[in-house]
């Protein structure tokens, strides 16, 4: 029997080569390995600060970006969250099994309420890793591609399943990370912090145009040490580039410069553009095609979002009756 894969992605507007070689790339090796469903997470996005009417537009705009990066609806279940309510449901039963405590010690909920007044913390950025938790289970995934940040969270479902199942009786399987390694990119202007689009002129779109990237890439920090043996973290973000794009032979020529102190940045960054350009290019011209026809788009995910929901609605109703919410 093949294993159930669940991940989900936010719609929060850019979305950069940190997020495409972070997850999106694992992702469309995932859909020819596993049972895949992989999620907008729309409901996820209103735990912060947001414009409701921008909301539907990055809905649109990430979908065509998951499909011109090579999501195949033919071989995965595409969705978006708020099209399946179950998760929701399943989250309230959920939360009245999940201690408080549990949840005022998640790592993320600490960072993001730190230095705001507790009576102006919403209670969402509290309970929305209960909110993650159903999203998986709701499928019953076995699996679940995670980074190191996200450990806790995967924990934490497990915690839960194994609370649900003792509580209830056998319901939930054994969720496993699927733990795959991915480069670690860092902003091209600041390089000792994660490429983030909070960060100015530090990140790449997934389809920014061919003159800005090579604009970008030709700027990017490449600051220098004495000890050749110590790379500096901006030349080190290039060789990590240059590699996650394909280059891996002119990686290891211009490691071999940078040892022999012969080493050309402009040619360094000549490299990583062009690896980049060739695998960026075509994702950004199936983007444009794909959010052009709207009405199409739209079709993919709401046919995604029915499949997905049939599978929720089956999951749920036997999680009703043992939870002793189905009446005879």
């Amino acid at each position: 029997m093949t294993e159930r894969v669940f991940s989900g992605i936010q719609p929060t507007g850019v979305v950069h080569i940190g997020n495409y070689l972070g997850a999106i790339k694992n992702w469309v090796n995932l859909q020819n390995e596993y049972e895949s469903f992989f999620c907008i997470v729309d409901y996820h996005a209103l735990t912060v600060p947001y414009e409701p009417k921008e909301l539907p537009e990055r809905v649109l705009e990430l979908g065509a970006t998951l499909l011109a990066s090579g999501l195949d609806p033919e071989k995965c279940t595409l969705f978006v969250q708020s099209d399946v309510p179950e998760h929701t449901e399943l989250t309230w039963l959920l939360t009245c099994i999940t201690p408080v405590g549990q949840l005022s010690r998640m790592t993320q909920f600490k960072d993001k309420s730190q230095g705001q007044a507790a009576d102006s913390i919403g209670a969402g950025l509290l309970c929305y890793p209960i909110l993650m938790a159903a999203d998986i289970l709701i499928y019953k995934a076995n699996r679940v591609p995670v980074g190191e940040d996200q450990t806790q969270h995967l924990e934490l479902t497990r915690d839960i399943a194994r609370r649900f199942n003792n509580i209830y009786g056998e319901t939930f399987p054994e969720v496993q990370g699927l733990f795959t390694k991915t480069a670690r990119i860092m902003a091209l202007n600041d390089p000792e912090k994660k490429m983030s689009k909070s960060i100015p002129g530090s990140y790449i779109a997934l389809t920014e145009d061919e003159a800005s990237i090579r604009k970008k890439i030709r700027r990017a920090v490449t600051a220098t040490g004495a000890d050749p043996n110590t790379i500096p973290p901006g030349v080190a973000n290039l060789f990590a580039l240059l590699e996650a794009f394909g280059g891996e032979e002119d990686a290891a020529r211009f490691r071999e410069d940078y040892q022999a102190g012969t080493i050309r940045y402009s040619d360094l960054k000549e490299a990583v553009a062009e690896h980049m350009l060739a695998e960026l290019n075509p994702i950004r011209q199936r983007y444009h095609e794909i959010i052009a026809d709207r009405e199409g788009l739209k079709k993919i995910l709401a046919r995604g979002g029915e499949a997905a929901r049939t599978i929720a609605r089956q999951n749920l109703h036997e999680i009703r009756e043992k939870v002793g919410l189905v009446y005879q």
